[in-house]
């Protein structure tokens, strides 16, 4: 089993629909119930608030950063599998129910 970090990339949702945010964020955790049913699942968490970025002593507001939504470590038997998890996650429902088609890095993790 080879572990990877899945990076969810946001979508500005201010615009959308409160229902269309509970879909969404239910598409999410069911996704999550699945993988850690099959025992695939080590972590998971979404992200909030501003972003900074911090290089030795300075510190950047969030200007300019990608939106992170969130992450995922999964734990699997492929890289395959791992991409196939972040196309999952990446086709989440948007606004009135269409595939958002976000982005997902995908990141082998160089611990056990």
């Amino acid at each position: 089993m080879t572990k990877f970090l899945l990076i969810q990339h946001g979508a500005a949702m201010g615009s959308w629909d409160p229902a269309d945010i509970r879909r969404h964020f239910a598409y999410q955790r069911g996704l999550d119930a699945e993988l850690a049913a099959a025992g695939e699942l080590v972590e998971t968490q979404g992200l909030g608030g501003r972003a900074h970025l911090v290089t030795g002593a300075d510190v950047a507001g969030g200007g300019g950063l990608p939106a992170l939504a969130g992450y995922r470590i999964v734990d699997v038997e492929s890289e395959e599998r791992a991409l196939q998890i972040a196309a999952l996650a990446a086709a989440g429902p948007g606004p009135g129910g269409a595939p958002l088609r976000g982005s997902v890095d995908v990141r082998r993790l160089l611990t056990p």
